[in-house]
This record gives structure tokens, C-alpha cells and sequence, in this order.
């Protein structure tokens, strides 16, 4: 009789112990599973890849540190294995970036910011008004050229992209289809220090032309519409690249545009993630978070602003992450279900 009491509780104690290791590992549908992120160069896209990681990291993926790469490296990468995933993929901007081999190893996923990426060029709105400035082609002009000519050497100087980075390229064809290079010169320094100028000279009442995109820390900074205004292009003339999506090119409704319609030079873009093929098949919880996964796009402002503040060390972002989780906590927990659910 004692030899059976003392078994008894062993037995549904042994019971018990698969159905608690079952349960961790619909939790936890990528326990053991190592992850090898990248991420983008331009920090105003560290918000998003940082609350991708911590969500792959509580469906119990083990996440490397992201490895920052340009662009063209990006998808060279994926296609060679190197890389899982990241989550700065514009498009349709970064399809000439891609390898031609590119689908046959890689595949786009949900929407982080669905048509709510912009990019133009902006001037500084009293210099705008008092030069009568409405497109690029004003800086043919000689008066105009002079007063934005801030490195004297007879060209207006227009903050840009570095190389790597798709504007980069557009720059450069906008430049020669308009006839500017003679007019205009790019500068393709980094990003962050240029504007970091940029709005250095603005604050002296220095006149100011430069390209950016939304979201970007930049809209924050220079209100469009009080401070500076968004610009035309002379005429809407796409790369090859841009020409099946020509419509998306001239936007309405855009606050602080000299004109609506305004004439972009630059397709309106969806942010979206970008992963391996290989590692999709084989993490369908991780393919079912990336779908679902996708951010306001006042709420990626708001971050990177904080980040232009001085908020922007590893670990202020990882703070970012933990408000916005705990902000948005039902929202959160939905997009883990799904992540789970997609995995029985």
C-alpha cells in the first residue's frame, strides 16, 4: 500500500510534464530557431526592426544582431543565405536594387507602411515665396542658384542621398533628364550629418533645398507647409524602373505643396519586409507575424523625432519599443496569436 501512494503522484507528475512542454511550444513556435536580421542604414528604419526582433524573440526565436547593410548588399545577401529578413523594403524603389535571381530565393511580406512613404524635394518656404520657386527647374535661374549656393562654386546645393541608397540613383536621373547637373549640386555625404546641417543653416535663416522621405524625423523638424514646402518636378519623367507605376508619382492632399496635384519625381512607396524564402517555409510563425505586422505612420514619426532628440543609443530604442508594446498591447498580443495559431 505505500509502494502504490508513492507512485501515484509520480504517475500524473510524469502526465503532467509533456502537456507543460507542450504548452511552452505553442508559446514559443520558434524555441531553438536561430534568426539572422539585417537591417538598413538610414536609422529613421531602426524602430521597425527593432519591434520585429522583439516579437520574433517572444514566439521564442533566438535574434542575432541585425547587421546594417545598403541596399543592394541587402539583397545580395538574402539571395546567398547570409541574411533571413529585414524590414526596409521599399517598393517599388528597391526592384532596382534587387539580383535577377532575386524571387527565385526571396519574397516580399505585409505592409510596416502601406502608399504612406513619400519622398520629394523641399525648400525652405520664405525663400520659396520670395524667389517664386514651384519646381527644380527654378534653379536654373541665376538669382536663385546664387542664394542657395552655399559652397560657392556656382550651383545651388541640394542636401541628397548617399550612394547605395535608391534615391540615390533617382537623384541622379532627375538631375540629368531636367538638365540640372550644371545647376544643382547633390550632396551625398551621410544623411544624418547633411541634415543635421541642413537644418543648422535653416535655424541661421540660410535658405535651404533638400530631399527627404516619409516617415523621417525630418517632417518634424521642417513643417511643411510653415517652414518649408514640398516642390514640383518640371515634368513627370520616370526611369524605366519607376514607369509601371507613373500614376503614383503626381500625389493630391499633400500638406505644404506649392501645387495639387504636386509632382513628385518619386513613386509614393509601401514599406514592407523582405525574407528569405528558405526560412519562411520553415517558420510559419515567423511568416505570419510579418504579415500582420504594420505601424501608423505618426507613430514612426514620433520615434524618429525622439531619436533626432538624442534618444537614438540601442538601448533608448529598446525602451521605445517596450512604451510602444505596452501602448499598443492588445494590438500586440492579436499579432502573436496569429504568429502561434499559423505554427499548429
Amino acid at each position: 500500500m505505500k509502494n502504490y501512494l508513492f507512485f501515484v503522484p509520480l504517475f500524473f507528475f510524469a502526465l503532467a510534464q509533456p502537456q507543460a512542454g507542450l504548452t511552452a511550444g505553442m508559446d514559443q513556435p520558434g524555441r531553438g530557431v536561430a534568426v539572422k536580421p539585417a537591417r538598413a542604414t538610414w536609422n529613421t528604419g531602426f524602430f521597425q526592426e527593432a519591434l520585429v526582433r522583439r516579437g520574433l524573440e517572444e514566439l521564442g526565436y533566438k535574434v542575432d544582431k541585425p547587421k546594417d547593410l545598403s541596399n543592394p548588399i541587402f539583397y545580395k545577401s538574402l539571395t546567398l543565405g547570409d541574411v533571413d529578413y529585414w524590414t526596409n523594403g521599399w517598393f517599388p524603389l528597391h526592384e532596382s536594387q534587387m539580383p535577377d535571381n532575386f524571387y527565385e530565393k526571396g519574397d516580399i511580406h505585409g505592409y510596416v507602411v502601406k502608399a504612406g512613404a513619400i519622398q520629394g524635394y523641399l525648400v525652405s518656404k520664405k525663400d520659396a515665396e520670395k524667389f517664386n520657386i514651384t519646381s527644380l527647374d527654378d534653379f536654373k535661374r541665376p538669382e536663385v542658384k546664387k542664394v542657395f549656393d552655399r559652397n560657392r562654386d556656382g550651383k545651388a546645393d541640394l542636401t541628397a542621398c548617399p550612394p547605395g541608397w535608391g534615391c540615390y540613383e533617382t537623384i541622379n536621373h532627375h538631375l540629368k533628364v531636367y538638365d540640372l547637373v550644371e545647376h544643382i549640386n547633390p550632396i551625398t555625404a551621410s544623411y544624418e550629418a547633411s541634415m543635421a546641417s541642413t537644418l543648422a543653416a535653416y535655424k541661421s535663416g540660410e535658405p535651404v533645398l533638400f530631399y527627404t522621405w516619409g516617415p523621417n524625423w525630418t517632417l518634424y523638424k521642417f513643417k511643411p507647409g510653415k517652414d518649408v514646402v514640398w516642390i514640383n518636378v518640371p515634368e513627370t519623367k520616370p526611369s524605366p524602373q519607376q514607369e509601371p507605376l507613373k500614376d503614383r508619382m503626381e500625389v493630391s492632399g499633400i500638406e505644404g505643396a506649392v501645387s495639387d496635384p504636386v509632382k513628385l519625381g518619386f513613386v509614393v512607396n509601401d514599406i514592407r519586409i523582405v525574407a528569405n524564402k528558405d526560412f519562411m517555409a520553415k517558420n510559419p510563425a515567423a511568416k505570419a507575424f510579418f504579415e500582420v505586422f504594420t505601424l501608423p505612420l505618426d507613430d514612426l514619426n514620433a520615434q524618429n523625432t525622439r531619436m533626432d532628440n538624442g534618444e537614438k543609443s540601442e538601448e533608448d530604442i529598446a525602451r521605445h519599443v517596450d512604451e510602444w508594446i505596452a501602448k499598443n498591447k492588445s494590438t500586440w498580443d492579436g499579432w502573436l496569436q496569429t504568429a502561434r495559431e499559423a505554427a499548429r
